[in-house]
């Protein structure tokens, strides 16, 4: 099964367009891209697509890890509870291990703010070959910097680094040059962010208070960002108009309803890296006649 192209264009954020979050819908696609491979309702279809889905990117997965030309740098970006952890691990559940890593970043040690803010980042990039998964990124300096600038006088910022506009402005310049660099040397860039409303935020916050099972994953913090949820709203909006380009898109995904999200980046995932063309690297006539023996000894012992 392939994600259709014209729900692929829904969610991509055209290069030079706004990201227009507010006119796009967090529950539901304007295409129809469930086709009947299944029976029952929207949930049945979508749960069923997520796995025809995953049997796509895990083929797509084996070609980029044989062939070693390039490697994938996937960038989670949402708002507290809009389920990026469980995107990840149910998308890439049938992807192999070892041609995968996934980086969560959290607040930023001492260390890393004594360096550039794309630093912590770039040592953790994949390898040719490999996905690369990013829950939060470099983004983050450009998002929760910009609700909460007071965290800015931690990083010791020096004049040319600006203030104010001119700083976003700046920062958005070096993301741009740096998946410019990346892409230009073999590393493809794909961006969601999970587009989640703030009622559903507010059902699933309730959801981990409610359920012990749940207390793990709630944070003090969740409640007191969640004061700031139309300030973050702006700041995406402004980061994702800013950044999405033709060699790093940005894919701004419907994630009211999980099990269509999870479907929705599986097929965009399987989709960039067959636009590679990738082949399986061809084997020399001397390396089959090699195979042909040592098959030949085995059948023989």
């Amino acid at each position: 099964m392939k994600l259709r192209r014209d729900a692929i264009d829904e969610m991509l954020v055209k290069p030079g367009k706004p990201a227009d979050l507010d006119r796009r819908s967090t529950s539901e696609m304007r295409v129809r891209w469930l086709d009947p491979i299944a029976a029952g309702g929207q949930k049945e279809l979508a749960e069923a697509a997520l796995e025809a889905l995953k049997e796509d990117l895990t083929a797509a997965q084996e070609l980029l890890y044989a062939t070693h030309a390039y490697a994938l740098l996937v960038i989670f970006q949402a708002p507290d509870a809009a389920g990026k952890d469980g995107t990840i691990k149910h998308v890439l559940s049938g992807v192999n291990p070892q041609g995968c890593s996934v980086t969560s970043f959290k607040t930023p040690s001492a260390e890393e703010q004594a360096h550039d803010f794309l630093w912590r980042c770039s040592k953790v990039l994949p390898e040719k070959g490999r996905i690369g998964i990013f829950n939060r990124s470099y983004y983050e300096e450009v998002l929760v910097a910009r609700v909460h600038p007071e965290i800015l006088a931690d990083e010791h910022l020096p004049p040319e680094a600006g203030q104010g506009g001119e700083l976003w402005k700046r920062r958005f310049e070096d993301i741009n040059a740096f998946e410019h660099h990346l892409t230009r040397n073999g590393t493809r860039v794909v961006k969601f962010f999970l587009h989640v409303s703030k009622e559903e935020q507010k059902k699933r916050l309730l959801q981990r208070l409610e359920d012990p099972m749940k207390h793990w994953k709630f944070s003090t913090s969740d409640i007191q960002e969640r004061a700031y949820f139309d300030d973050y709203r702006d700041a995406y909006e402004a980061l994702i108009s800013t950044t999405s380009t033709s060699w790093a898109p940005w894919y701004v995904v419907p994630a009211d309803h999980k099990y269509a999200m999870r479907a929705l980046v599986a097929g965009v995932l399987a989709h960039t890296i067959e636009e590679l063309d990738l082949h399986m690297p061809e084997v020399t006539p001397e390396r089959s006649a090699e195979i042909a023996g040592y098959k030949q000894a085995l059948l023989t012992e």
